[in-house]
């Protein structure tokens, strides 16, 4: 039978990290089966989820807590293998906007608020084109139910700022 572990790991960013994690994760039988990592800030972080040998799970917990000496932060979360029970749909969410403290807090309470699940987001703020504002962006890779009405987040996260253009699309 097998485990499923997620893993967050931090770091300082360096050459060879992911090769550590990989050789761990793979000596101990481990299947790297999904991940999202990124360099920020002189830092590299990741999470990835891998599937091992139950009998083989604690051993590798052990050795991942191990890459602590090498600078290499490991935590681990045992999660199941759940499907949805419930009928649902994904979009893909792009927003821009002229960038304020608070702004993810307002997007993210429209959210929660329609009962949307958020799968992935990512923001970044850059200079806009004609002038030296700071632009806000996201895109956000979204869950909702069979059924939802797209045009009432299209309308909800509209109401937080005039300056927001949002496109909404289906996956």
């Amino acid at each position: 039978m097998s485990k499923f572990l997620v893993l967050t790991i931090i770091a300082d960013d360096k050459p060879g990290i992911v090769e550590i994690l990989a050789a761990t994760i793979a000596d101990q039988g481990g299947n790297w089966l999904e991940s999202r990592m990124s360099h920020m800030a002189g830092k590299f972080a990741g999470i990835l989820r891998i599937s091992i040998a139950a009998e083989e799970a604690n051993s590798l917990q052990i050795r991942l807590s191990e890459l602590a000496t090498q600078g290499i932060n490991v935590g681990v979360e045992v999660t199941a293998e759940a499907g949805d029970s419930v009928a649902t749909k994904d979009l893909t969410l792009n927003l821009v906007g002229n960038d304020r403290p608070g702004i993810v807090k307002e997007v993210s309470q429209a959210l929660a608020k329609l009962g949307v699940n958020v799968l992935e987001l990512t923001t970044n703020c850059e200079s806009a084109a004609m002038s030296a504002d700071v632009l806000f962006k996201t895109e956000a890779h979204l869950r909702v139910p069979q059924g939802f009405d797209a045009d009432k987040l299209t309308d909800a996260l509209e109401a937080i700022s005039n300056d927001l253009m949002v496109e909404i699309s289906l996956d």
